[in-house]
């Protein structure tokens, strides 16, 4: 058995696993934590860890949150699969860690009821179970009550928020390396990293870092030791800010940062004569292209996936909103007659435009009983990579994909014409969305083809998003927006409204961007070619370029929507 195999769930006391769940950012999870969540029947852990590992955990599995404070005794410490709404027992005072500090206890408690049964216990904390504070009285909860139990080490927030941060714990000197907590550091321990002129590595809360700097400098450190502070590490929204033990205080109250409702969330301050040294050179991540801007992608979830990835890498954060809405097409007789005559042999083609397209002939498939293997001596063309992507996972692989642009005029360039002798059939099967344009019906009857123009399903508004959202929209809430087509515009404006002025307006292509002036939008990004990938790229190349004249002109690098109230851009036309 491999050392990381999961050993078989007794049947009366479970399994549980400690695993770290790193600092917060989700790629930081090792790939055995991702097997055990994969396994697991219930997830214990505090609302931020569970936002990081939820999504590799299977459907259906139970949650307990930790951060949820008891009422009264329940029966069950697991909620049932798919609530959502975990109830919570209430520790007794016999427990084994009756002497643990209550989160301890309570914590511990939730683990016991949750493997009972026999059940997988994911017990996922911040960072590393070993530098956890009450994961260690957990195990030995587990150890006295015989539940067998794995660790799964995770990043310490207090080495990958530094790495983050572009700052080096250590060089080719080799400085010492010190860890302090200072919720729980004594006299001694403020003593002895006072005393060492090596680097100091600080977890603490920010409207604490300034009294943590003291008890340095009482300690014998010199007040213009640097050091840094970063809040939110390895998140988009992280922030690092560079002062000297005695001046921070001051650098947090002129950046406003201090005081705020958030003091009390968690930073990692590294102090020493190298902690700031090369940050301008060594800040990877705070100085991506478009790290921190929010992004309103107006399309669904299945649609934005690879695009919202994309906005990831480029350290944005992308916010989806549908802004249409498929339906099947009022009347479906005609996509029953086009699908039977795929079957019959009726076609020699059949074109797909959009993943709708597929979906809605897969559909109809499923409804026959029929599978990919009904394509069989049928050619079949595809307009874009996520339209080739969604066949192919349907078990079809097209035969024509556009070799240039990816519309119905890139798959005309490249269509053959009808030729009696080697196509036995001259029909075309085009299932599409009600509102398609006649672009390729026209193009192929040019190309001597017959075509069925069917409607497979139709396009409608969606509902307007959350208040949220709209007032984010239309307030300024939002860096940048991403227009795919002149529909998303229309669609965005009329259910949504308009986005504000600060707001960069990215559009896909010249009919995009013209929609978007005549609705009064200034464009700010247009890609070179109509793809939704370089769409993203030129927004990535308009943000870099951005903040390198803000750094050029000696001006803090801010977002878009963090320009001062009042500070209106003129509308002009592009």
């Amino acid at each position: 058995m491999s050392p990381t195999t999961l050993p078989a769930a007794g049947p009366e006391h479970g399994h549980v696993t400690f695993l770290g769940a790193g600092p917060g950012d989700p790629g930081l999870l090792t790939l055995r934590a991702v097997e055990a969540l994969s396994n697991a029947d219930v997830l214990v852990a505090e609302h931020e860890v569970l936002d990081v590992i939820r999504t590799h955990a299977r459907q259906g599995v139970s949650v307990v949150r930790t951060d949820v404070v008891p009422t009264d005794t329940a029966p069950s410490a697991v909620s049932p699969p798919g609530t959502g709404t975990p109830q919570l027992t209430v520790v007794d005072g016999t427990s084994t860690t009756a002497a643990a500090p209550a989160p301890a206890r309570d914590a511990a408690h939730l683990v016991m009821q949750a493997a009972r049964g026999g059940r997988r216990v994911v017990r996922a904390v911040s960072g590393d179970p070993g530098l956890d504070t009450y994961a260690a009285e957990e195990m030995l909860a587990c150890a006295a009550a015989g539940v067998p139990f794995e660790v799964v080490p995770g990043v310490a927030a207090a080495v990958g928020v530094p790495a983050y941060a572009g700052v080096p714990l250590r060089d080719a000197q080799g400085a010492d390396v010190r860890f302090v907590d200072a919720r729980t550091a004594s006299d001694r321990c403020w003593t002895e990293v006072g005393v060492s002129d090596g680097t100091v590595v600080v977890s603490t809360t920010l409207d604490s870092v300034a009294a943590a700097a003291g008890e340095l400098v009482s300690a014998g450190r010199k007040p213009d030791t640097p050091l840094t502070v970063t809040i939110a590490g390895t998140t988009t929204r992280q922030r690092t800010w560079t002062a000297t033990l005695g001046t921070i205080a001051q650098t947090l109250k002129q950046a406003k940062v201090l005081p705020s409702p958030d003091g009390g969330r968690p930073v990692i301050a590294v102090v020493g004569e190298r902690s700031a040294a090369r940050r301008d050179q060594l800040s990877w991540f705070e100085s991506k292209p478009l790290f921190g801007w929010k992004v309103l992608v107006p399309r669904t979830k299945e649609q934005a996936a690879s695009l919202s990835d994309q906005l990831r890498s480029y350290g944005a954060v992308p916010h989806e909103v549908p802004t249409i809405a498929v339906e099947p097409p009022r009347t479906p007789q005609q996509m029953e007659r086009a699908v039977k005559g795929l079957v019959t042999g009726r076609y020699e083609w059949i074109a797909f435009t959009s993943v709708n397209a597929v979906k809605a002939v897969r559909e109809k498939f499923e409804e026959y009983g029929l599978d990919a293997r009904a394509f069989a001596g049928i050619k079949v063309a595809a307009v874009g990579e996520q339209t080739a992507k969604a066949l192919i996972a349907f078990g079809v692989k097209p035969d024509l994909v556009p070799s240039g642009e990816q519309s119905a005029a890139g798959l005309l360039e490249d269509w053959p014409p009808y030729d009696p002798v080697f196509d036995p059939i001259d029909r075309v099967f085009l299932p599409r969305a009600d509102i398609a344009t006649e672009t390729l019906v026209a193009g192929l009857i040019e190309l001597g083809w017959e075509v069925d123009d069917v409607t497979a399903y139709r396009t409608v508004r969606a509902s307007p998003p959350p208040a949220e959202t709209r007032e984010a929209i239309k307030g300024g809430g939002f860096d940048a927006v991403l227009f795919t087509s002149s529909s998303t515009v229309r669609n965005l404006v009329g259910i949504a409204g308009k986005p504000h002025n600060v707001t960069v307006i990215a559009c896909i292509g010249p009919a995009t961007a013209k929609t978007a002036e005549e609705h009064g939008l200034r464009v700010d990004v247009m890609a070179p070619e109509p793809s939704v990938h370089k769409l993203a790229e030129a927004l990535a190349d308009f943000g870099m370029k951005r903040r390198a004249a803000a750094l050029e002109a000696g001006d803090p690098v801010t977002r878009p929507s963090e320009r001062r109230p009042g500070a209106r851009r003129r509308r002009t036309s592009t």
